[in-house]
């Protein structure tokens, strides 16, 4: 129902997946995250570059990959010597900032140092927590619809495939994460449907609120979690 959900959103407004469900997939199977979700995160992209890839703003995209790259590393260096709790906190804690950040509508200049700082953040955030859309986001949150979708489908799927590997590398991708993320590409699939005739509707912003709320509720029961399990 989370990656469900995500998918909706992030099929109307261009991210969104990783926020609504990582918070809720750490919460279940820590062990298989941040694998699983990458699985999802490389592929509702491509379906948004079927329609929008003509959209895609290229130089803007290099210099974000320019940034994830170093970012991955450090990302990866997380999940290695970072326990699970501990990253589990992390989560929430990018939860928790990014929907401030969003809710604040924060205006953030979009050149090469803002947009290649951006994929640096993405990087780390994404390759430790699986949640990387928010910083590239809200770079680009003042560009029109379809040029926000498609850039940050394309950058996605490109983050999505180098984080994957770097997981591997580091021995930190497990089959079962695999498994895990193609069995949650059908609900994926299915909210990336149920955001076509919805598109207009979450665009116009009538669910934000609701969407950030549940994802800052979330961020918050994992805290929680988390905070007993030390007890």
């Amino acid at each position: 129902m989370a990656v469900f959900v995500g998918a909706i959103v992030q099929g109307g407004v261009g991210f969104g997946l990783g926020l609504v469900a990582a918070p809720v997939l750490t919460m279940l199977e820590p062990d298989l995250m941040p694998g699983a979700i990458q699985v999802v995160n490389m592929t509702l992209p491509l379906l948004t570059l079927v329609a929008e890839w003509r959209k895609v703003d290229w130089p803007g995209l290099g210099f974000a990959v320019l940034g994830r790259i170093p970012g991955s590393v450090l990302g990866a260096l997380v999940v290695v010597y970072v326990s699970v709790q501990v990253r589990g906190l992390l989560v929430a804690a990018m939860v928790l900032v990014a929907v401030a950040l969003t809710a604040r509508a924060l205006s953030v200049p979009r050149n090469g140092v803002t947009i290649t700082s951006a994929g640096f953040v993405s990087g780390v955030t994404g390759t430790a927590t699986g949640i990387g859309g928010p910083p590239i986001a809200l770079v680009y949150q003042s560009a029109r619809g379809p040029q926000i979708r498609a850039t940050l489908a394309m950058f996605f799927f490109l983050s999505a495939a180098q984080s994957l590997v770097i997981l591997a590398v580091v021995g930190e991708l497990p089959g079962r994460a695999l498994g895990t993320g193609a069995f949650l590409i059908v609900p994926m699939a299915l909210g990336f449907l149920a955001s076509g005739p919805l598109r207009r509707y979450l665009d116009g912003g009538r669910a934000r609120g609701a969407v950030l709320a549940v994802a800052a509720l979330s961020a918050l029961a994992l805290v929680a979690q988390n905070v007993i399990g030390r007890l």
